[in-house]
């Protein structure tokens, strides 16, 4: 759970006030003077988010350059309080979304992000060559508050405000996990030529990361993405959302026919509930690779395999443009069920920590799934219903049946006690036995005879009995 977000302003209104006074009339210097003396007020009592404090920098060294207090002003000066002004702005909006295991180009992230590809380039120059020329700095400043006012004030004073949309889609991630299994089926084909391909599967696996970061951040193209929402960083979710959607993107592609589930119908026909030998030599590899660097990547991946199990999927939207492998013919094939389920079968065997009491238990978020679908009365995935079975009964234990038919007879025999206390209260006993109370220390049972009567919660009765 997310704390609510703390900002410096009181109330909306004075961040829509700070707005006009920084793009209401760019010669206005006094309005200027009074948006520096509020960002700096705020900055007294609360850290700044990035893009406050990136205006707060281009206002002071626009305000030195323009002022006519400067009788004599040092160019070199106010050409480095420039570049370092651009040059944070940029490092502030990019660094904060290096999240892969790899690194990605400043580039790249930033054409995500909508930024203007000379204000990357300029803040390359700066830092690394020659000091661009005044006029260009200025150019720069003024672009940079420009893309500041549509991707940062308007979308927060006005949340309805739509963003421009200039970054580009996300690519496909199919390609990559083709080229993959292109390269692995040829060093398990011929073992020789393993060391001459690894660098080429690394190489892979490498950009499979690369898209798994682009995906993060194409995942929420919203506020927060850009790092607006987490003044100094105090995010307290145990869980990225935006690394689930990516997972989820990836593992729709792997359970694509093609990818994890092989398109030939002699390995899909095999009476063991595992994943053919022959997949899983292609496919292990990347598995282990990414669960390496995303730990919760088995509970997507099974997730999602139960799921597709219990729905039909959606042929429009996102997925469809992202995850088409190589499968022409329809996904619609018991057999294509079957594989799947194994696979999920495989992936728990593999992954699961086998903490049965543990939210993380893949076993039991599986069995969870498919026992509701399976209750009766349900009907959603009859299609599948021999499938779900087998790979329910691939988590079941022979003694499973045993203990919860002991405990079903332990839940009857008490429901059955208490109907007859409440058909007859006087027959009651006035304390439980030790076999009958909890076993914790202190307890005991309250009824009619210790003095005990129900009543509403929050309200007083004097000379009540209590449970401690």
């Amino acid at each position: 759970m997310r704390l609510p977000r703390r900002v410096p302003w009181a109330n909306i209104s004075e961040l829509d006030q700070l707005c006009s006074w920084v793009f209401m009339d760019e010669s206005d210097l006094e309005a200027k003077r009074f948006a520096i003396n509020r960002l700096s007020a705020w900055r007294a009592v609360t850290g700044l988010p990035h893009a406050l404090e990136s205006t707060l920098s281009i206002l002071t060294v626009r305000l030195i350059d323009t002022s006519e207090t400067q009788h004599s002003p040092s160019w070199l000066s106010i050409r480095q309080n420039y570049a370092a002004a651009i040059i944070r702005m940029v490092n502030g909006l990019v660094d904060p979304l290096q999240a892969g295991t790899y690194a990605r180009s400043i580039a790249s992230i930033a054409a995500q992000l909508g930024l203007p590809s000379w204000l990357v380039e300029l803040r390359h120059a700066a830092t690394h060559e020659d000091l661009p020329s005044l006029e260009m700095l200025r150019e720069a400043a003024r672009e940079s508050l420009t893309w500041l006012l549509h991707n940062y004030f308007l979308p927060t004073i006005n949340p309805s405000t739509p963003r421009p949309s200039t970054a580009p889609p996300l690519r496909h991630v199919a390609p990559l996990l083709k080229q993959y299994k292109t390269l692995l089926k040829i060093v398990t084909r011929d073992a020789s030529l393993r060391k001459q391909n690894q660098p080429d599967i690394d190489a892979v696996m490498r950009d499979i990361e690369r898209w798994l970061a682009e995906a993060k951040l194409a995942a929420d193209f919203a506020a927060d993405t850009y790092g607006w929402d987490t003044i100094g960083g105090n995010d307290i979710e145990q869980e990225d959302p935006r690394e689930k959607w990516a997972l989820e993107r990836l593992c729709d592609a792997l359970i694509e026919k093609g990818a994890l589930v092989s398109l030939s119908r002699k390995n899909l026909s095999s009476d063991e509930f595992v994943p053919p030998h022959s997949s899983l030599v292609l496919w292990t590899p990347l598995l282990a690779h990414t669960h390496t660097y995303h730990p919760t990547f088995p509970s997507v991946l099974t997730t999602r395999i139960v799921e597709n199990l219990l729905c039909e999927r959606s042929n429009t939207g996102f997925d469809m443009d992202v995850i088409s492998l190589e499968a022409d013919e329809s996904q619609d094939d018991p057999s294509y069920y079957l594989a799947l389920a194994k696979w999920a079968a495989w992936v728990i065997k593999a992954y699961d920590n086998g903490q049965e009491n543990e939210e993380l238990s893949l076993r039991k978020n599986v069995i969870v799934l498919i026992a509701s679908t399976l209750a009766p009365g349900k009907t959603e995935g009859a299609k599948k219903f021999d499938v779900l079975v087998a790979l329910l009964g691939a988590h079941w234990d022979a003694d499973d049946l045993t203990v919860m038919n002991e405990r079903l007879h332990s839940l009857m025999s008490l429901e059955g006690e208490f109907q007859k206390y409440t058909n007859d209260p006087d027959s009651a006993p006035s304390t439980l036995s030790p076999a009958q109370g909890s076993d914790i220390d202190g307890w005991r049972l309250l009824d009619h005879h210790s003095g005990w009567r129900p009543c509403p919660i929050g309200v007083y009765y004097p000379n009540h009995a209590t449970s401690r």
